[in-house]
């Protein structure tokens, strides 16, 4: 990321052939811990405007620059980007996320990087998954993805739940300063050594990167620096086999503007083959073009070298940029030498929804020799191979989006004469030239000779019906068409979940209302009953979720429901002040609580056979223990009912709140919700927020797991009133420290370093005055005190600004 254009007050762009000056938004405010992750989009999108790409990804809205860190991980691809949320221009960067299950079908996911919950500038990186914890961060069974950003000088975050959250490693401490001015980092495993390497770029004495190695992502050594005029800021560093072999392998050195130049690496020193760089995209490579600032994924499943790019000319009145269309690099050997050759990756083909072929036609300027004649289409894929042996034409090539009056939105063409495809350098490969262009409705990708030319351009394409034509055209002679195929390419957007957490097979259908993305999960609204089923079915399971009324009636759980949820069992909150367990016809069992709109509440059902028990804010006992035969088994899912309401953390037969206390609990400010990724009670609040069981105790042992994930502090809180003004509490703190407090006293600290994202074991004896506080099962209290101000109350959990999470709180 360039720190120059940060300044420019206004960006200049072509649109519709017009000079547009686009001008910055209000500054986006950085937000605190405990508004992290932020979801700041619409609820509902159809991603149907006009010049927004189907099958290229863009942010869901904002501004969207670098892709950053782009990475594979246990079934997903992630892509994080540059990202301003809260206006079209560039302002005060966050990272954007994005998962993808086959690079092609891309779901928008909540901010993974934010100012205020995450120090310094969070511009351009790198991220890595650290499977074998070389750096200790692990903390449960997703290996930790750690990612690497800042300027002048690099800083990192980590994730211990799957990239769902990340934590500030060392608070943001800077792990390298290179001199001058610095970013960028890139960080791969050097296979070869057994340790990881990282390059940055600065300034300090011209252009290049400083070379780092590590053994842990944590603590790096410097070991050289490769300058070069020619090689301006966003490198990426990766090796690839020359023509596949693993026997002949050479490193790339790459730039944001696709240059690049191959060379040996021995561990500590990159050498060129060369000077001068190649490009490996002929588009207009600028920040302010169609291509930049290209990086390729880590830890690919299947060895692959895949690329993705930032590109900057596409926007529209919601979003501006894009990202460009995976692609597959290769190293092969040219006459030239060794050339980067790029290709849509396979996945691609996913998306046909209709193929068309020909093969062996002579195209000449009539145009009854066209094969396209008749044929429209919006956003498609063209593959065709011509013979220039035998031709006569001067030019020949597609009209893109043409018009019934002869006009068209693009032409992609090739002049026999200069050898050029598209105005770019694409000689003949045995008396061939291949063409491959993905048409989108703000992007063309056009690929020569099997990747030997890229070349990724924005093009506004006018998507009206009478603006679909394709023109196969040939000039000032003939060409033979040796084969050509048609591809209508189906809309990527809709197949993923961007808010709603859940162990649920998709996709996810809605039965009446409408349903949209909220930070708080997914939203339902209706005037009547609305359902919103997964694809999963069960028979006999324990199925449970948050579920919080904002307006109206009811918010509930549906299970063994038909497809038009004609037939289901549905478990609710009802405003009215009731638990209810119904079914289309009859209501099965009611049990009184208090219900607020505005709270969230923790529904669990257990169904085995007729037997169904319904378990309130994670009570040992169920508030609705009722037989019934109706339905035997279908699928899972949730309902709103006359309102607004939104549900949660749907999961089926997961860990859930592991505790001995006796329910229902009860939150104390803020929001307390259960996350199937990180098992455990979720407290989230600007201040203090508590959860209160119904096991009341005077003289104790009571221990529990606890994990801050964003924020400051989480604990163990006892001998508490019900609205928490009166209570002890002991916690870990992040600013390095175990606290045992009340109201109006610190009763006794005890320093030691506390690392957001892990989990540490706190147990407290309490007996009469005497309060021991013992930490991660050790022999010996950390904290010692003796206090009188409280002798009995409710155990509970306490978290205290930002996010914490709590696990198996037991009494014994």
């Amino acid at each position: 990321m360039r720190t120059v254009r940060l300044r420019i007050l206004s960006v200049l762009v072509l649109a519709a052939g017009l000079l547009v000056t686009v001008l910055p938004a209000a500054p986006a405010a950085a937000s605190a811990s405990s508004d992290y992750p932020e979801f700041p989009y619409p609820a509902a999108t159809g991603y149907d405007e006009p010049y927004r790409g189907q099958f290229h990804f863009s942010s869901r809205s904002g501004w969207m620059n670098d892709v950053n860190a782009p990475l594979y991980y246990n079934g997903l691809y992630h892509l994080f980007y540059q990202h301003n949320p809260h206006g079209l221009a560039w302002d005060t960067m966050h990272w954007g996320h994005a998962t993808s299950p086959d690079l092609v079908h891309w779901t928008q996911k909540p901010i993974a990087l934010e100012p205020g919950a995450h120090p310094g500038d969070l511009f351009s990186g790198a991220g890595v998954v650290d499977a074998a914890n070389t750096s200790g961060l692990r903390t449960g069974t997703d290996a930790p993805i750690v990612v690497f950003t800042g300027t002048n000088g690099v800083s990192i975050a980590y994730s211990t739940d799957g990239a769902r959250t990340f934590q500030n490693y060392d608070r943001g401490r800077k792990v390298v300063t290179p001199s001058g001015t610095s970013r960028d980092p890139k960080v791969l495993w050097d296979a070869a050594r057994g340790r990881w390497v990282m390059v940055v770029w600065s300034d300090g004495g011209g252009n290049g990167v400083n070379v780092y190695t590590s053994a842990n992502l944590l603590d790096w050594t410097y070991r050289s620096r490769y300058s070069a005029g020619w090689l301006f800021e966003c490198p990426d560093f990766f090796p690839l086999p020359v023509d596949g072999s693993t026997g002949n392998v050479r490193w790339v050195m790459t730039d944001a503007s696709g240059e690049y130049v191959t060379g040996t690496f021995d561990g500590t020193t990159f050498a060129p083959d060369w000077s001068s760089p190649q490009r490996m995209d002929q588009g207009h490579n600028a920040f302010d073009g169609s291509f930049y600032a290209g990086l390729t994924f880590n830890n690919m499943p299947d060895g692959r070298t895949v690329q993705m790019a930032w590109q900057p000319g596409n926007r529209g009145g919601t979003w501006t940029g894009n990202a460009s269309f995976p692609a597959q690099l290769r190293l092969i050997t040219t006459p030239a030498g060794l050339r980067i050759t790029r290709n849509p990756v396979a996945e691609l083909a996913g998306l046909r929804a209709d193929t068309t072929t020909w093969s062996n036609r002579t195209i000449t300027a009539d145009p009854a020799t066209d094969p396209f004649a008749g044929i429209t289409a919006d956003t498609y894929e063209i593959v065709a191979e011509f013979d220039t042996s035998t031709a006569t034409a001067a030019q020949f090539g597609f009209q893109l989006h043409r018009r019934a009056d002869g006009g068209y939105d693009r032409a992609v063409t090739y002049d026999r004469a200069a050898q050029t495809l598209y105005g770019a350098p694409l000689p003949p490969l045995n008396g061939r030239v291949k063409m491959r262009l993905l048409v989108d409705r703000g992007q063309l990708e056009v690929f020569g000779n099997d990747g030997r030319l890229s070349w990724t351009d924005n093009v506004n394409f006018n998507s009206a019906q009478a603006s679909q034509g394709i023109r196969l055209f040939a000039t000032g002679g003939s060409v033979r068409l040796v084969s050509a195929e048609l591809h209508r390419l189906r809309s990527a957007w809709g197949q993923g979940e961007a808010t709603l957490e859940t162990n649920l097979a998709g996709p996810w259908r809605a039965v009446g209302g409408s349903w949209g993305d909220a930070a708080t999960g997914k939203r339902g609204t209706a005037g009547g009953d609305a359902f919103y089923l997964s694809a999963t079915t069960a028979a006999d399971f324990t199925y449970e979720g948050d579920v919080t009324i904002a307006s109206g009636t009811a918010a509930a759980l549906t299970f063994r429901s038909n497809a038009d949820a004609t037939q289901q069992y549905t478990a609710n909150v009802d405003a009215s002040g009731v638990v209810k367990l119904w079914r289309p016809g009859r209501v099965i069992a009611t049990a009184p609580a208090t219900v607020t709109p505005g709270r969230t509440y923790h529904l669990k059902v257990v169904a085995a056979g007729a037997s169904i028990k319904v378990f309130l804010d994670h009570g040992t006992t169920p508030v609705i223990d009722a037989t019934d035969m109706a339905y035997a088994s279908g699928y899972l899912g949730a309902n709103v009912f006359n309102g607004t309401a939104a549900v949660q953390n749907l999961t089926l037969n997961g860990p859930g709140f592991a505790t001995n206390l006796a329910g229902p609990w009860q939150p104390v400010n803020g929001t307390w919700t259960t996350a199937a990724p990180r098992p455990g009670a979720h407290g989230n609040a600007a201040g203090d927020t508590f959860y209160l069981s119904r096991t009341v105790a005077a003289d104790f042992t009571y221990e529990g797991d606890l994990t801050i994930v964003n924020g400051t502090a989480a604990a163990l809180t006892f001998r508490a009133n019900a609205d928490a003004t009166q209570h002890y509490t002991a916690n870990i703190d992040a600013s390095g420290v175990v606290k045992l407090w009340r109201p109006g006293r610190d009763i006794a600290t005890y320093a030691t370093a506390i690392v957001p994202g892990r989990t540490y074991h706190l147990k407290v004896v309490a007996a009469g005055a005497g309060i021991k506080v013992y930490l991660n099962n050790g022999a010996t209290p950390v904290i010692d005190a003796t206090d009188t101000a409280y002798a009995s109350g409710f155990l509970g959990a306490n978290v205290y600004d930002g996010t914490g999470v709590v696990q198996r709180l037991n009494r014994s």
